[in-house]
């Protein structure tokens, strides 16, 4: 026998590689997928419609706390064809009229944001002009002239603006699948293309534009602000809702609609959007408090026509309130 004696070779453990090849796989995918959500990010960024609506002026308000936008849904029926005017029942006046005007104040610190309606036939200063109603400071000197009437006579320094028009509104809704309302009862109104059954129903584009639009009801004006706070609340928790962010189909046309019809600051960018709608969520769960600029008397104005007033008192209360970034007294608070 030999005097040599022979280990037994160990056998060499294979590596792992298909483990670490489709780690690898995973690793390159989730890059891609986020440089193309940053890059989609700048893309829709870059597709806002800017202007220069917050100019500065001798005397206006300093800056106050917590973060303050200026929401406008504008008349104007850019982008509509013949067609869906005729359908919307929009008409074919030409220029811009503020439809819609409410004040959206976000706190600094915890506590719900506060959504408020300022009636367009308020009867307010205009600066550099004689004393008129609210809408009409756009119609006389657009959204820079608008500002500057809501900051003087609010005494809050606006930090944001948004403004919207018809088509916009319509692609919107009907981008989101549309928005489920209750209605108590029957709303019929040719004039704004209106006509709808009592009951809970989902309003597409089309008539949750007549919906916010009509005045075909007892309190006219106040009960389209009151209609238009809650729509508006229920468009965003719908558009901001999970199964709307995860939807492809969903989600990438109402962001494409949404910057595309949206015009607003020239400062303003797609992350200060995210804020605005982040601020007008859970209105039903108490995460938005929606209320109406405490109004007093409604007289007839000759040359201006029928108005309604703040009250001089309980509106200087609420706005105060709103500049110092203090809850708002419950004694304040409307629906209408």
């Amino acid at each position: 026998m030999s005097g040599h004696y022979y280990r037994e070779a160990t056998p060499v453990q294979a590596k792992p590689r298909r483990k670490r090849r489709w780690g690898r796989i995973v690793l390159i995918v989730l890059l891609v997928l986020l440089i193309g959500l940053v890059a989609f990010w700048f893309y829709l960024d870059s597709k806002l419609n800017r202007i220069n609506a917050l100019k500065d002026y001798p005397g206006r308000p300093a800056d106050t706390p917590g973060t303050n936008w200026l929401v406008v849904g504008s008349d104007s029926r850019e982008g509509l064809s013949e067609e869906d005017r005729e359908e919307l029942a929009t008409g074919g006046a030409a220029g811009k009229r503020t439809d819609t005007m409410m004040l959206l104040h976000i706190p600094d610190g915890s506590g719900p944001s506060t959504l408020v309606s300022l009636p367009r036939d308020s009867f307010v200063d205009i600066p550099g002009k004689k004393k008129q109603k609210l809408n009409a400071a756009f119609a006389l000197g657009g959204a820079e002239l608008l500002v500057r009437t809501v900051e003087t006579n609010t005494g809050i320094h606006i930090d944001h603006y948004a403004e919207i028009g018809f088509g916009g509104f319509v692609h919107i809704v009907d981008a989101v699948g549309g928005v489920d309302m209750c209605i108590d009862k029957p709303m019929k109104d040719p004039k704004a293309g209106l006509d709808l059954q009592a009951g809970c129903q989902e309003l597409d584009g089309a008539q949750a534009l007549g919906y916010v639009r009509t005045r075909a009801t007892p309190r006219a004006d106040l009960d389209r602000i009151a209609r238009q706070r809650q729509f508006l609340s229920a468009l965003v928790d719908k558009a901001t809702g999970f199964t709307t962010i995860i939807n492809p189909f969903r989600a990438i046309p109402l962001a494409n609609n949404t910057v595309e019809t949206l015009t607003v600051n020239e400062g303003d960018h797609l992350h200060n959007l995210t804020g605005l709608a982040w601020a007008m969520r859970g209105a039903a769960d108490g995460g938005l408090v929606t209320t109406t600029v405490p109004l007093g008397a409604s007289r007839s104005v000759a040359g201006v026509g029928s108005v309604v007033q703040w009250d001089p008192a309980r509106s200087k209360r609420f706005f105060d309130a709103l500049k110092n970034d203090t809850p708002l007294p419950q004694d304040l608070i409307t629906s209408g």
